[in-house]
């Protein structure tokens, strides 16, 4: 194994492009094993890293290797590590302050990672890890939801939703979603049991006195989406103003908190206004939530949907398709043959 790895990364924040270049291999902590990375998908959170939105939150140093997720082969473990050796199939979704996937080689906590689904390939794994873990996180620790519950699902075609429309079929829920018309065929046949055409009508005509809400858009939908809630429902947002539980989970500085206090002031009072819960978050890696994904994935109840797969020279390809927001599925980086 060489020494030094070819990375992809930005040497400060802002929308220039992504840059080829040669970083030493990391070396794993004790509770960390080093991949081989084969494969890396490419997630919103990328660019919105690279541009700075996420700044005030994660404090980065630069040359930052952009990537969230992957999939690879152990090639080195640490002295503490007691789950995974040498050759084995992984993937996963670093902790947070960790990200830099799209590198040859990664050096991440044992604990965020799990034997890949043995009936996926590189690429499909890769796919699946922050959309997996995100939509597991939202149903389960945030809405709570159980079988017969009422689901939106915002954006049903995206990377997130296609997961999203899967776990929910799995668990029970009755799962609405929107789409434009070239999204419909893909939604039913993951099976969304509604599906509104969201150039032709708006969800909140439509829907109402559902339990949950999935929020991957923000602004204006995310405003009205306090209105097809019944009382006691939720909203689990990726996109929407932090809220203070959101503080105290980063254990943000008082100047921070004040600031996510002003910006949350309008949820909140939609929120109370509605008798509904509301959650901005960002998910968190857990080795537990991703072995009971593998499984579902290896019964066959879930399936990676994949929109297009870039080499590594390409990352920025892949970002900048990333960014105009039409992919059907997921979008990967195939990092080794």
């Amino acid at each position: 194994m060489s020494e030094t790895m070819k990375a992809m990364a930005v040497r400060k924040y802002g929308k220039q492009p992504v840059e080829m270049i040669d970083l030493p291999v990391p070396e794993p902590g004790p509770e960390e094993v080093l991949v081989r990375v084969k494969a890396a998908s490419v997630n919103p959170v990328d660019f919105k890293t690279r541009d700075g939105d996420l700044k005030a939150v994660v404090k980065h140093k630069f040359p930052l290797v952009l990537g969230n997720d992957l999939a690879g082969v152990v090639e080195k473990v640490g002295k503490d590590v007691r789950n995974f050796k040498v050759g084995d199939k992984v993937y996963g979704r670093p902790g947070k302050n960790n990200m830099g996937t799209f590198a040859q080689y990664f050096a991440i906590n044992q604990y965020d990672i799990a034997f890949m689904p043995k009936n996926l390939d590189f690429v499909e794994a890769a796919s699946i890890p922050l959309v997996g873990l995100t939509s597991y996180q939202a149903f389960h620790e945030i809405m709570h939801l159980k079988a017969g519950d009422k689901v939106l699902v915002e954006a049903g075609s995206g990377g997130i939703g296609t997961f999203a429309i899967q776990l929910g079929r799995v668990m029970g829920l009755h799962v609405a979603t929107t789409v434009s018309e070239k999204g419909e065929s893909l939604v039913r046949s993951l099976g969304a049991d509604e599906i509104i055409n969201y150039k032709q009508q708006n969800f909140w005509d439509v829907l109402s006195n559902y339990d949950g809400v999935f929020d991957t858009l923000g602004g204006k939908n995310l405003e009205k989406a306090f209105t097809i809630l019944k009382p006691g429902g939720s909203i689990a947002s990726l996109v929407g103003p932090p809220t203070m539980k959101f503080a105290d989970t980063w254990h943000l500085n008082l100047a921070k908190r004040a600031g996510i206090w002003y910006l949350s002031r309008h949820v909140r009072k939609l929120a109370k206004a509605h008798h509904v819960y509301y959650e901005f978050f960002l998910m968190h890696p857990s080795d537990a939530q991703l072995r009971t994904i593998t499984n579902l994935i290896e019964e066959g109840e879930i399936k990676p949907v994949i929109d297009k797969v870039y080499p590594f020279h390409d990352t920025q390809r892949a970002l900048d398709y990333s960014e105009q927001g039409h992919a059907k599925g997921k979008i990967v980086i195939k990092v080794e043959d």
